[in-house]
């Protein structure tokens, strides 16, 4: 069995779901129906994340670039996300599951605003298994926007460290990711978690997003279980 072979189970698992519009156009669908197909598909990968006990999933759902993307489909991934919403906040707070936005809810319609921060406020004190939503987020804009809190709240260059420009990104409280996963075949960050991500391990797989299921799951999780993870040192050996 595939499960006999993960040995150490990742703590934090995030990914950048690619191929959702090239699934839609393969089979001669609008590109919005894609991206549907993937937000279908991100209920049952969280349920088998946390099926093998990973207690941290962060998703990559709209980037501060895919403003530049078409108006009509910038708009139907917004009402896309509204929708999302409204269908899942609640079961994933009946699973227990604490739902965290990272990223910058500026420009974005006050009807979503409220609903993502209604989402976040329903499921705060849940403690099953935690999804980060990294929606409207870059990772340059987060280093940024720390780097603005930092001087406004007047700490002294001295002061700064690792530890305390981590505690001012979006992802305060969190730990770094253990493995990024991208699907779709493509082999680069994004702008995704460019911080947090200096020592995660990576899977790529050609696999587009809305056909990512168990299966492949399991195959990123033996990959991950298989590597020795240095973190900049040596493995000794005993």
């Amino acid at each position: 069995m595939a499960e006999s072979r993960i040995k150490h189970i990742p703590n934090h698992v995030a990914i950048i779901m690619d191929g959702n519009g090239r699934w839609a156009e393969k089979r001669g669908l609008p590109r919005l129906a894609g991206h549907r197909a993937g937000t279908d598909n991100v209920r049952r990968a969280i349920k088998c994340f946390n099926d093998h006990d990973v207690k941290y999933v962060t998703i990559y759902a709209f980037s501060t670039e895919n403003w530049s993307r078409p108006q009509r489909e910038v708009q139907g991934l917004m009402r896309i996300m509204e929708e999302v919403i409204d269908r899942e906040a609640e079961n994933l707070h009946k699973d227990g599951v604490k739902l965290i936005h990272l990223g910058n809810l500026d420009g974005i319609s006050e009807k979503l605003k409220k609903k993502v921060q209604y989402a976040v406020e329903l499921t705060e004190n849940n403690f099953k298994g935690t999804l980060c939503i990294a929606f409207n987020y870059g990772g340059r804009a987060e280093i940024i926007d720390a780097v603005k809190r930092i001087l406004r709240d007047g700490i002294l260059p001295n002061k700064i460290d690792e530890a305390l420009i981590s505690h001012y990104l979006y992802t305060m409280n969190l730990p770094d990711p253990d493995l990024i996963i991208r699907t779709g075949g493509e082999m680069r960050l994004s702008n995704f978690l460019i911080w947090q991500a200096a020592y995660s391990e990576y899977y790529a797989t050609p696999t587009l997003w809305p056909d990512f299921g168990p299966e492949e799951i399991e195959q990123a999780l033996i990959a991950y279980s298989e590597r020795e993870r240095r973190f900049g040192g040596l493995i000794t050996e005993g």
